[in-house]
Formats: structure tokens, sequence, C-alpha cells
């Protein structure tokens, strides 16, 4: 029997609610499919800030490098924002980012049929999205260096460095092609070249790998054009590469296409080692602890950690179908409620889907 080691990250706000549940399916899934799955729970953001002394404790960090695959639920609280950068939990992501060199962040975007009226856009508009971000994780402006505050002048000033070599976006550009060669071989790469340097050594080196292969077509975009167009026109993008800062944006963007950001996992990869999976919403702090949170976009990341660190294929398909089929019956949560579908909380959608795997 196949054994892992998962270490849990439920981290703050609506996170441990969410975390429970993912726990019960994956010891399910794991019985199921024949496989033993040992869960590690650390603390990680607020909690571990307040625990600690640190959003991302080395004793979490050892854990994590250690295992087979991070699930990471979601960190931060406004009660938060007065620390200093270091210590707020977003820093700690950061930290854990870099820590497990996890470059590669990947967003799926894919319209749920049941859900399609949940969407704020026009159903003929998003009816056939299907999209990925592929976005540079570890580089750009949120880890360029020098940075900092000038306050010994007159007029205080602060100043940040958004700087790429080409190795960088050699790599991430390589995972980009791996993924289209998986499905339609359409790669869109946005960037802002018309204006910055740092843009259009992004286009030329994407340019430069994605030409050595014949099966790729590639088309770029101004970041400005491919946030309209997500708007627009969502159906046109297959897969979108782009930096750090862009994807930042644009992938929530995207994710609202769906109706609800409670909905949509991420994967955050590097060539080897383990990958952190999680969903891409917040901890929604104005809600934790009432048990009414939506579970899903964490069950679905922990699909693709199963799909994807753990290579169980099975499993994870049989934990989409089970959410597709509690959906299809109409039973939502109350970030999805459409005036006709029965409200269930956290705990009880959680059953639910447990039922059907």
């Amino acid at each position: 029997m196949k054994k892992y080691k998962i270490t849990l990250l439920s981290g703050d706000g609506i996170g441990p609610e969410i975390s429970e549940v993912s726990k019960k399916v994956l010891k399910k899934l794991s019985k199921n499919h024949n496989f033993d799955i040992e869960i590690i729970e650390k603390l990680f953001g607020g909690i571990a800030y307040e625990k600690c002394g640190t959003p991302a404790p080395e004793e979490t960090l050892d854990q994590c490098k250690k295992s087979d695959a991070v699930l990471l639920a979601c960190v931060g609280d406004i009660k938060y924002d007065s620390l200093a950068r270091e210590l707020r939990p977003e820093s700690g992501l950061l930290k854990l980012r870099s820590a497990l060199n996890l470059f590669a962040n990947i967003r799926p975007v894919k319209i749920r049929k049941s859900l399609l009226d949940a969407s704020t856009l026009k159903k003929e508009i998003v009816e056939n999205v299907d999209l990925i971000v592929v976005r540079e994780l570890i580089g750009g402006i949120y880890f360029g260096k020098p940075r900092g505050h000038i306050t010994n002048t007159k007029i205080p000033k602060a100043f940040n460095t958004m700087s790429y070599d080409s190795a960088e976006i050699e790599r991430i550009t390589e995972i980009a092609i791996k993924i289209a060669n998986q499905r339609n071989k359409k790669i869109c790469s946005v960037d802002k070249s018309n204006v910055l340097e740092v843009s259009q050594l992004w286009r030329d080196t994407v340019l430069n790998i994605t030409s050595k292969d014949k099966n790729i077509s590639l088309s770029n975009m101004y970041v400005d054009n491919a946030a309209m167009q997500l708007v627009r026109d969502p159906g046109q993008f297959d897969v979108i590469l782009t930096s750090n800062l862009f994807g930042d944006i644009l992938s929530d963007l995207a994710a609202m296409l769906t109706g609800s950001i409670g909905m949509l996992p991420s994967a955050s990869l590097n060539n080897n080692g383990p990958g952190v999976f999680e969903p891409v919403h917040g901890s929604a702090p104005d809600i934790a602890g009432k048990n009414i949170a939506n579970p899903i976009a964490m069950l679905l990341s922990a699909s693709m950690m199963l799909k994807i660190g753990l290579n169980e294929e099975e499993a994870a398909e049989n934990l989409e179908t089970a959410i597709d089929k509690v959906l299809s019956k109409g039973l939502r949560t109350a970030d999805l409620a459409d005036g006709s579908s029965e409200v269930l909380s956290c705990s009880e959608i959680g059953d639910k889907i447990m039922d059907e795997i």
C-alpha cells in the first residue's frame, strides 16, 4: 500500500472549518482507493504569529519540506494589518514559497455547468470558459531588491524593484508549454512590454522558448487588454502565462468568472519536492466560526494535490465527480445560493460530498 505524508496548514479565519471537511474527505478517499495518508497539522499564518511570534515557523517549514505535499487553507485577518510587514500572515506565504522554491502557480478556471447561473456575466459569455493561469511566483516585484522606504527627504517615498532574469522566465514558460501540450496547445503570454524593459525581456524569452515547440501557438497581450478581454470574451483563452504581479491580479479576475472565488483551487509547484495546494479565496474572518464557509475550493485543491502531487488520479476524479453530483442536486453553501437551491452549512455540504464518494 502506498503511503503519503501531507502537511496541513489550516491557517486563519475559515481555514480550520474547511480543513476539517478536507481531512474527512481525504481519509475516506484513501480508504476507498487503497492508499494511506498521514495528515500532519502545523501552525501557519496569523495563528502561528500569535503562538510562535512568526507567521512561518521554522518547524512548520521543515515539516513542509519533508512532506509529499502541502495542503494550505488560508491566512490573514485585518487585526494583523498593523504588524510590521515581515510579521504579517501574507509574508509567511512569501517565505513558504521561497523556502520550497515554488516558482510556478497553476490556477484552473472552469465553469461547472450546475453553477452557470452563478456568474455575474451573461451565460453565453462564460459557458465555455476553461482556462489555466500559469503565474511565475517567486520573482518579479514581490521579491525584487532593492526595496524600501526613504524617509530622510521632505516628501516620504517608497520603492520596489521589478526584476527577472531569462532563466526565471524560461522555467515558467516550460511549465506553460507542458500544460498547453496537454490541452489545446495555445498560450497567451501577458506582459507590458510597451513600457517596461523587464516585460520586453519576458516577451523575447517566451518567444524564444516557445518557438522550439512547433505544436504551440503563441499570442502576446498587454496586461490591461488581457483584463478587458477576460471580461469581454474569456472563452478565447486556454493557457495564460504571466509574471508574478500580473498573474496575481488576472487570476483573481478570472476566478470571478465562475461566480464565486470560493470555488477555485490552485497549485504552487517546483521542479522537484513538495508542492503547495490551496484555494484562491481569502480567510473571510467575517464569517469565521459560523460554519457557513464554502469548502469546495479547498476540496478541489485537495483533488489537485491527489492528481499532481501524489499521482492518485482515480481518487481525484472520484472527488470531483462527487462535488459535481452534489451541486447538480441543487445543494449549495450560502455564497452560491440562487433563491431556489437548498442552502447547507460548511460541514453539511462536506457530509453530502462524503456520501457521494
